[in-house]
């Protein structure tokens, strides 16, 4: 039997058009066809009566999901991007230091912070917002000022200034032991043993009589500024320390706001040194460092006090920081200079690699910018971290509210 396959064609439609709504009659000439998915006319828009065709897609083949160009609104839960917390932070103003009268009730400062609600809690308080006030009139105090700059020293700044000077002798008397360990030489356990117990005899060489009793409250700040004994590491909790200690010397009035100059330019400054040579000497292990994505593996104040120093600066913009030139006359004259010629030395390979941050940094139009971010990124990244503050110490002086 011979087959012969044949084409089956489709049935022409009638022309017969389909009963049209009595409301609605086309004013021209076509055919209202099935092939539109739609119970309204491909051509005219007006009503058909031919059903939809049917679906085209098979289970294994959906068709795409619809995403909306704009995503909706979704409750995150706060500060989940980081660099959105930082943008949306207003930028901390200085305030001035309420100063405590008698009578006093000085007291070992203690641990209060061990959970986000804690920290929330601490970051709500008027303390918490007091001390980053003074942390942005150190800033201002240094603002447009090199750091050989006259400025007004107290006999409470050259007193501490001494205290650091011995400090930073001590180092050259305990020297680093043989070890095979990348970090963490066993030597700073002895030099900061030695530094604790003298402390309180550095307190009483400048406390008055009347406040000679603070010492229970000041040392525990003071040997918390220059690293952890146990853990042989340091970083931005450590001084943050440092300046919490500046902070309750306010607070007794042994610092006055006419010292904030020098206690940038000469106290700061000298705790600085000793830090770098603490940190090269021993090894000290970064705390808490953000690896690459950080400003440096263990401080931030020195960016904030160096770049206030630059603002308005004629001729030095933050893309000044690529001139090596620019680096080496000038890094003793201001803080961020410094502190990145000091990042170039112990980092190896391209900056951008190793420093991305500072890299961009870099590119921000003016000194301003760059301090008022810096200040905002403090506030975000230091004080709004739970494993930096967690250390934070309170007590007569810095109350837990």
């Amino acid at each position: 039997m011979d087959h012969r396959h044949q084409a089956i064609l489709p049935e022409k439609p009638e022309s017969k058009q389909p009963p049209s709504p009595e409301t609605t009659t086309p004013d021209h000439d076509h055919d209202h066809h099935p092939l539109h998915n739609s119970p309204t006319c491909i051509n005219c828009g007006g009503p058909t009566a031919f059903p939809p065709p049917p679906i085209s897609w098979s289970d294994t083949s959906p068709p795409p999901v619809y995403r909306p160009i704009r995503a909706p609104a979704i409750n995150l839960p706060p500060n989940s991007n980081p660099q959105q917390a930082i943008i949306l932070t207003p930028v901390p103003q200085s305030q001035n230091v309420p100063t405590v009268s008698p009578p006093f009730h000085f007291q070992t400062p203690t641990k209060q912070i061990h959970s986000q609600d804690d920290l929330r809690q601490f970051q709500d308080s008027y303390t918490a917002k007091n001390f980053l006030g003074f942390v942005v009139a150190l800033s201002e105090s240094i603002r447009s000022h090199k750091l050989s700059d006259p400025c007004h020293e107290s006999p409470t700044v050259l007193t501490i200034m001494s205290i650091l000077q011995t400090l930073i002798q001590l180092v050259d008397e305990i020297p680093p032991v043989d070890q095979s360990a990348r970090y963490g030489n066993l030597s700073y356990r002895t030099w900061h043993g030695r530094m604790s117990d003298m402390a309180d005899e550095f307190m009483l060489k400048f406390l008055p009589e009347e406040l000679k009793s603070a010492c229970v409250e000041l040392v525990p700040y003071f040997t918390d500024s220059f690293g952890n004994s146990s853990r042989i590491d340091y970083g931005t909790g450590h001084e943050t320390n440092f300046a919490a200690w500046l902070y309750c010397l306010a607070r007794l009035r042994i610092i006055k706001e006419e010292d904030y100059h020098a206690v940038v330019s000469r106290v700061f400054v000298k705790y600085l040194e000793l830090m770098r040579k603490l940190q090269l000497v021993y090894s000290l292990e970064p705390a808490g460092s953000h690896g690459v994505w950080g400003l440096d593996d263990y401080h931030f104040l020195p960016f904030i006090f160096g770049s206030s120093q630059l603002i308005d600066h004629k001729y030095m913009k933050p893309k000044s920081i690529h001139n090596d030139d620019i680096l080496e006359n000038f890094s003793k004259e201001y803080l961020y200079l410094s502190c990145v010629a000091f990042v170039k030395k112990v980092k190896k390979g391209p900056f951008c690699e190793h420093s991305p941050l500072l890299d961009d940094i870099s590119g921000v139009p003016n000194w301003n910018k760059v301090n008022s971010g810096l200040l905002k990124m403090y506030k975000v990244e230091v004080m709004g971290k739970v494993p930096i503050m967690q250390h934070f110490l309170f007590g007569f002086l810095i109350k837990w509210e």
